[in-house]
């Protein structure tokens, strides 16, 4: 190889290299998410409650993403999500019937003109999410995997095999499982899941393994020793403060 063509490999290379350690690292990603100038004062005091830097680390959201944020409500976690994944990532945010009829306004409000342009919404159910085939790298379940064992007239319910199976399809091969749930008292498996909107965490923990999913790691980031697991979520004294498990699984 001729001089001048080894100082093009050798200027090529340092340019790829100076690009890299010009990125911002997920950590720094994620802090200017969190004090980014758009999030309302709302979300901003939750935070103290959801502690999204650690969670979004925990879960390794990152830039360039494809996130489904499963029964995403008001869509707290889809805007933070939609911050550190950057325009060239996407959020599908997704909503039922039920979920709309309880926090659809604030919802539509947050994604209003067009705010968040790499959010998607998706209303569909239980028994047809149309999530699509090997689509996403983070399939997130805020607070809402016990609700697939809740029973009510208006909660179609297609079985847990079959909701399941959707997300195994969905996930890309090596993609994450996000489950942060409300505990119950150890023991009651899904037995609370209508009444407290709770679910035992060993439970769950099986319950998800059994459906093919690999589990890979645990935070005791929002975890309360105060919160005896007796009280319904809503209730005032306990709301967003319950005992709640952070669950971290994989497609293999």
């Amino acid at each position: 190889m001729n001089v001048p063509a080894r100082i093009c490999i050798i200027l090529i290379l340092a340019a790829g290299f100076a690009a890299r350690a010009a990125e911002p690292s997920p950590t720094k990603v994620i802090a200017g998410t969190i004090a980014h100038t758009e999030r309302s004062d709302q979300d901003r005091a939750r935070d103290a409650t959801s502690k999204p830097a650690q969670i979004m680390a925990f879960f390794g959201i990152a830039e360039r993403m494809t996130i489904l944020d499963l029964f995403s409500g008001g869509g707290y976690w889809a805007e933070l999500f939609a911050h550190v994944v950057g325009k060239d990532g996407r959020i599908v945010a997704h909503t039922n019937a039920a979920y709309r009829n309880f926090s659809g306004k604030e919802a539509d409000a947050r994604l209003a003109g067009g705010r968040l342009s790499n959010v998607e919404v998706l209303h569909s159910e239980f028994d047809d999410l149309k999530l699509g085939r090997n689509r996403y790298d983070l399939i997130f379940i805020g607070l809402g995997y016990h609700d697939i064992y809740f029973h009510a007239p208006f909660w179609a319910q297609p079985g847990r095999d079959h909701f399941f199976g959707q997300l195994m399809t969905a996930l890309k091969a090596g993609g994450t499982l996000a489950i942060i749930d409300h505990a119950a008292a150890r023991g009651t498996r899904a037995a609370h899941a209508g009444t407290l909107h709770r679910i035992d965490e060993a439970f769950a923990r099986t319950d998800i393994e059994r459906a093919g999913f690999a589990f890979v790691k645990a935070t005791d980031a929002l975890r309360n020793p105060e919160d005896d697991h007796t009280l319904e979520v809503f209730d005032d004294t306990v709301r967003r403060q319950t005992d709640r498990f952070v669950y971290f699984f994989r497609k293999p």
